[in-house]
């Protein structure tokens, strides 16, 4: 296909994410991906023009991470886990039962473009599973017959989260990975909860970073204003120790931090912002 079977359309809006993000290819795939849902494949080749790169290796980046589809994904993104632990206490019922309701194999996607059916080898809650995660919001212990139930609050938007009513959603206590001082500041509150405080660094900017200390919220205030897909830095502000965990994130690929929780366990929370992706241990 020549430049000149692409649309006018696709081709200012590839290369508006161009200029946005320079040569950063990730980026880049991620912009479109959230434009689109998935990456056209008149998309990639439009940027191995543009960027001047073979289009073997954007699609060779491009199906390296697990984020990035080729096919149109679903407006709900609905996995299961199989790691051992789900697997043995359930996961596979669920998954069936999944297929089963909405008529798709894992991997696909409905007709209608609602839903997309994923599983996940481990998704690092071992000791809550079976784990399902519906749109970044990790669901404890499921089982196979709320599966029917899930879905029909998904489709009539009753599933949304409530901070202060959901009972899956938690208050947990973090400390330093590196020098075990607390990173909780009492004085002040996310969520009417002591939050999680750390300083960050991104794009030559530094400073302080507070997370609500519930477990399932994404609420957070920042020093300066955070552009949506900056990759931060965090760091202890006690021993000023980077706080990078080993793990990527399951959802996007990037490094995620890692914390102490108290009482035994770790949390990893992604460094993207924008992103959902955490893994609970307790």
């Amino acid at each position: 296909m020549s430049n000149t079977d692409i649309s006018v359309e696709q081709k200012s809006i590839v290369e508006a994410c161009i200029k946005k993000h320079g040569k950063v290819l990730i980026s880049i795939l991620q912009e479109i991906q959230k434009y689109y849902n998935y990456l056209p494949k008149d998309a990639l080749k439009i940027i191995a023009s543009e960027l001047d790169i073979p289009l073997r290796d954007v699609y060779g980046v491009a199906s390296f991470y697990k984020s990035f589809s080729f096919e149109p994904k679903g407006e709900h993104i609905l996995t299961t886990c199989l790691g051992t632990a789900c697997h043995v206490r359930g996961g596979q019922k669920i998954v069936d039962a999944f297929s089963r309701e909405l008529k798709i194999n894992p991997g696909e996607t409905t007709k209608d473009l609602k839903f997309t059916h994923e599983t996940a080898a481990c998704l690092g809650c071992c000791a809550i599973g079976p784990m399902v995660v519906v749109d970044g919001d990790y669901k404890a212990n499921f089982k196979s017959d709320s599966v029917k139930k899930l879905i029909r609050e998904i489709r009539t938007g009753s599933n949304k989260v409530n901070v202060e009513k959901d009972k899956k959603i938690f208050p947990i206590e973090v400390s330093c990975p590196r020098c075990n001082h607390s990173l909780m500041k009492p004085e002040h509150l996310i969520d009417n909860q002591p939050c999680v405080h750390v300083t960050v660094s991104f794009k030559r900017k530094h400073g302080w970073l507070r997370l609500s200390s519930l477990y399932g919220s994404y609420n957070f205030e920042s020093e300066h204003e955070i552009p949506l897909d900056a990759e931060l830095n965090f760091f202890c502000p006690n021993c000023h120790e980077d706080l990078s965990g080993s793990s990527e994130c399951p959802e996007c690929g990037v490094k995620m931090i890692l914390m102490i929780v108290r009482g035994g366990g770790t949390v990893q929370i992604c460094t993207r912002r924008g992103c959902k992706g955490h893994l609970l241990d307790i």
